[in-house]
């Protein structure tokens, strides 16, 4: 009986897909129905050419690469214990992305010839930093986070490598979205021998991975040799991604709810759930493709932009699930006072960062130009007044800011993790600033930081709703910080395509860049400054308050609700005006509170003076090296802190 449900629920799943996959073949430039598909097909020339030439090739790969996405993230899920593990959570596909655009920039005529080696090793990288970073135990949290954080970590090594080789990497932006354009078979030639390979030893070895669900000393007790079938699972998996990567590009999300939808039809047994993964997995991507080609009719919206607007809900719910589960109630903010007095520290402190804006003041054109200069040279003064001190200017405010708007969420929230960049503020802020200028171009400046404050107000209130429960717990919020974000940049990605922008100028916006910044911003910034710090440090001892536990919090005669509300107002404030002017700048909101705090101590009245000097010191410097390192070419501001912020993301979850 369980037998044949399965095999009517295997049907289903078959029919679902070759529907699709019949709607798919109908779309494209050239107009033709379902009729003609099935009728005139044989008989056109024309048709069949388009078919066999374009469209079959480009639904082949397709129901290949999301059956393999699908099968990898089944995988990872057994061998991690894990139900947020996939080729995209855990940072294979983004590691495979990463080595196959450093291939193409350093050895453009092997990486051509052999794409599949560069994304294996890239993928096995990745892996290999998820091992080292989490331990054997494998805490199914700890995993889903690190592989987050090492997402974004290769994500902005990868779009600084598109920015400064942008001929070398010309090309590689839709693909590096996600997509299945195909103009020949070649794709699916190279794609099936492995997809078929691995398929077939996933299917041999399934009695084995069925043992691993009873844990390691379960499993070793019954005879299994563990560490040899869990690498052979690794291999595969691994495999299995970087094979489909070589030729769509990473598509994430398909991993995660394909092996979720076949459990939740109470399909048994991993032979089994491999075959109905496989269709299950086809049909979401193939379902994918053919809705945003419905969405941009004639256009090419990436893939993979439209699984992760789809698959974000799916990660929300399911980060909402394990994230109430993790206990971390005992995590605090903490710091300490250095035994220099406050007046010398804040000094220093004052000192460290104008003689940083002096140093990049002075910086230009691939040398330094003198104190003389910058004293009685008058065209210098007129070039610095108009191109150089703005600049500067809204690096130091835009790092203040964001050093505020950490602040204040971590307080509000208990949270070491808060930081705008991790709690969808600037990605739901870059969405809603987007979305202005791409879909209401006539409309002013003016309204892009109102979309900006809509974007980040709405990414907000969706984590906080969806963790409330859990009392906004540190971890919840994490998760559901990057499943919010993960919305908000597929959201971003179908923007940038759709506007038919360059691509070096949607890469340099979306990874945050001072570049070409004027006085009207150096006065909007001023402005939300004047107007947030004063009442920030008004509200610094409640905001000590806030630290304690509720309870305490409330007998010591706080409005807790009303504190929490208003301060996170703010904090969005903050967060979406830096995201309207620059991009999406992240991690100066988590480095330069907890580097506060490490001189100043956790008093509020204390970090947030401490902060923004630390943060706008901190942007500063990262914009000064951004054109220093290698001029001429210019590195976005945003990528070199996140080269710094990742991994000290990655040392805050590696002690929680």
């Amino acid at each position: 009986m369980l037998q044949f449900r399965q095999l009517r629920l295997l049907l289903l799943g078959t029919f679902l897909l070759l529907l699709v996959s019949l709607i798919h073949l109908t779309q494209g430039q050239a107009d033709y129905y379902w009729t003609d598909i099935l009728i005139a097909s044989w008989t056109d020339e024309r048709l069949q050419a388009i078919l066999l030439g374009i469209r079959l090739p480009r639904l082949v790969i397709g129901i290949l690469a999301g059956g393999a996405l699908a099968m990898a993230g089944l995988l990872l899920q057994t061998l991690t214990r894990n139900p947020l593990a996939s080729a995209g959570t855990l940072g294979i596909n983004s590691g495979a992305f990463l080595f196959v655009s450093a291939g193409a920039i350093f050895f453009p005529t092997v990486a051509a010839n052999f794409p599949f080696l560069f994304a294996f090793v890239g993928s096995c990288t990745a892996a290999i930093l998820v091992f080292l970073l989490v331990g054997r135990g494998m805490e199914p949290v700890k995993v889903a986070l690190t592989g987050m954080i090492i997402t974004l970590l290769f994500g902005a090594i990868t779009s600084g490598l598109q920015l400064m080789f942008e001929q070398e990497t010309n090309g590689l932006f839709l693909w590096g979205a996600g997509t299945l354009i195909q103009n020949n078979w070649a794709g699916v030639q190279f794609a099936l021998p492995f997809i078929f390979i691995s398929a077939i030893l996933l299917l041999f070895n399934g009695k084995n991975f069925d043992l691993l669900l009873l844990g390691d000393e379960g499993a070793t007790g019954l005879g299994l040799a563990t560490e040899r079938v869990k690498l052979i699972g690794w291999i595969l998996a691994i495999t299995l991604a970087a094979a489909t990567v070589s030729v769509v590009g990473p598509i994430g999300f398909i991993g995660l709810m394909a092996p979720h939808i076949v459990r939740l039809l109470g399909i048994k047994g991993h032979r089994q759930q491999f075959i109905h993964t496989f269709v299950w997995g086809a049909f979401l991507l193939i379902a994918a493709d053919a809705l945003a080609r419905f969405v941009q009719p004639g256009g090419e919206i990436p893939v993979g932009a439209m699984t992760a607007i789809v698959g974000g809900p799916w990660l929300m719910y399911l980060a909402y699930r394990m994230g109430k589960r993790y206990a971390s109630s005992k995590i605090t903010l903490n710091g300490r006072e250095s035994s220099l007095p406050l007046p010398i520290l804040y000094a220093a402190l004052i000192l460290l960062t104008f003689g940083v804006a002096l140093v990049s003041l002075m910086y230009g054109g691939g040398s330094f130009d003198s104190v003389q200069d910058l004293i009685s040279g008058s065209l210098f003064q007129e070039f610095s007044v108009r191109y150089r001190w703005p600049r500067i200017l809204t690096a130091f405010l835009v790092g203040a800011l964001l050093a505020l708007c950490g602040v204040l969420l971590q307080s509000v929230l208990r949270n070491p993790l808060g930081d705008p960049s991790i709690l969808g503020i600037t990605s739901g802020g870059g969405a809603g600033a987007l979305t202005i200028i791409v879909l209401f171009p006539t409309l002013s400046f003016a309204f892009v930081p109102v979309g900006a404050v809509v974007g980040s107000t709405l990414a907000i209130v969706t984590i906080l709703l969806a963790t409330k429960r859990s009392d906004w717990e540190p971890i919840s919020l994490a998760l559901m910080g990057v499943a919010v974000s993960a919305v908000g940049s597929g959201i971003i990605q179908i923007l940038t395509v759709k506007a038919t922008i360059g691509v070096a100028p949607a890469l340099l916006w979306l990874a945050g860049s001072t570049y070409g910044m004027n006085w009207q911003n150096v006065y909007f910034l001023v402005s939300i400054l004047v107007l947030i710090v004063p009442i920030s440090y008004w509200l610094s001892k409640e905001l000590d308050l806030l630290g304690l536990h509720q309870q305490v919090s409330t007998g010591l005669g706080l409005n807790v609700k009303l504190m929490r509300i208003g301060t996170i107002i703010l904090a969005v404030i903050i967060g979406s005006a830096t995201v309207a002017v620059v991009g999406a700048i992240g991690f100066i909101g988590l480095l330069a509170p907890h580097a506060a705090r490490g001189l100043v101590g956790t008093k509020n009245h204390r970090v947030i003076p401490a902060s923004i000097a630390i943060g706008g010191m901190l942007l500063v410097t990262a914009d000064f090296l951004s054109r220093f390192l290698l001029f001429p070419k210019e590195i976005p501001s945003g990528l070199l802190v996140a080269l710094i912020g990742a991994p000290y993301i990655l040392y805050i979850i590696k002690r929680l």
